[in-house]
């Protein structure tokens, strides 16, 4: 059941090619494009100051590590831009049946557990799909910074760092997969592709305003209070937890267990409010 109704779901928003560009390519695209004219015009502009001043600039014989790519998509795979392109392709999937009226079509078909799960199923695939693809634009930046400068290329990477790189990774997948929950906990609540777009986003930014407002209210990071309403915090003292060199201070390690619990918290609950909420729906006008 859960089976066929992952593969509607995917063969359905597979026919929304804007959306899926949106969604998962458009910004790997962007930062592969413009890792590759930013090297171009680094280049040019650096000769053409050097040759104002009749100066030669030597080249660099130290060759580019492309294993840094692994790192660097790890890291990055959940900014800002990627969360939001990944926020309009969830709310599609989420309240897109509220939007075309079509739940009453379907709903008759499948279980609604198992219809609610094959969407975040789907989601989930979308987000691998984008951190994939950032991956493979991290690469072109790395190959194309060596083919402007003339470098060398080598792949250099011992068990610590892939291990590091692995978890961060996985850390950036969970970000993805939680900030999208909220779109569907929305959904489900709303009925409303519009509020399933603007309602994660808001709380996103309003997180961010208190995340850097933590002083004026007398919180510090590593308390259980910022960790738990804040799950952007919880997601950069994981990874700060998972570099090189223990937390800084004044985190501790009951700091990573409390931004474990946060992040798990925000996706967990998100996903059971939604199916609770939608099990006990009517669906009989949508």
């Amino acid at each position: 059941m859960l089976a066929d109704a992952l593969r509607a779901e995917a063969y359905r928003f597979s026919l929304n090619r804007l959306q899926v560009f949106v969604s998962v390519v458009l910004v790997p695209l962007l930062f592969a494009i413009g890792g590759v004219l930013f090297h171009m015009v680094s280049k040019s502009k650096g000769d053409e100051a050097a040759g104002k001043i009749g100066l030669a600039l030597p080249a660099s014989v130290e060759p580019i590590n492309l294993a840094e790519a692994f790192s660097f998509a790890a890291s990055g795979s959940a900014n800002g831009v990627i969360l939001i392109c990944m926020l309009i392709g969830a709310a599609t999937i989420y309240a897109g049946d509220y939007r075309w009226e079509s739940w009453r079509l379907i709903s008759a078909r499948n279980d609604r557990v198992s219809l609610i799960l094959a969407k975040v199923g789907l989601v989930k695939m979308l987000a691998i799909g984008v951190s994939l693809l950032f991956l493979a634009a991290s690469f072109v930046f790395l190959i194309a910074e060596a083919v402007v400068y003339q470098r060398g290329m080598n792949f250099a990477m011992d068990g610590a760092e892939a291990g590091r790189a692995a978890l961060i990774g996985l850390l950036s997948y969970v970000r993805i997969v939680q900030f999208t929950m909220i779109a569907l906990l929305t959904a489900v609540m709303t009925r409303s592709l519009l509020a399933a777009l603007f309602v994660p986003w808001a709380l996103g930014f309003v997180q961010g305003i208190v995340g850097t407002a933590m002083p004026l209210l007398g919180w510090e990071p590593q308390m259980w209070l910022p960790q738990l309403l804040l799950p952007g915090l919880a997601y950069d003292t994981l990874k700060a937890a998972v570099a090189p060199g223990a937390l800084p201070a004044p985190y501790s390690d009951g700091t990573v267990w409390r931004s474990l619990t946060g992040l798990s918290l925000w996706t967990i609950l998100s996903l059971v409010g939604a199916l609770a909420w939608f099990r006990r729906q009517d669906l009989s006008k949508e």
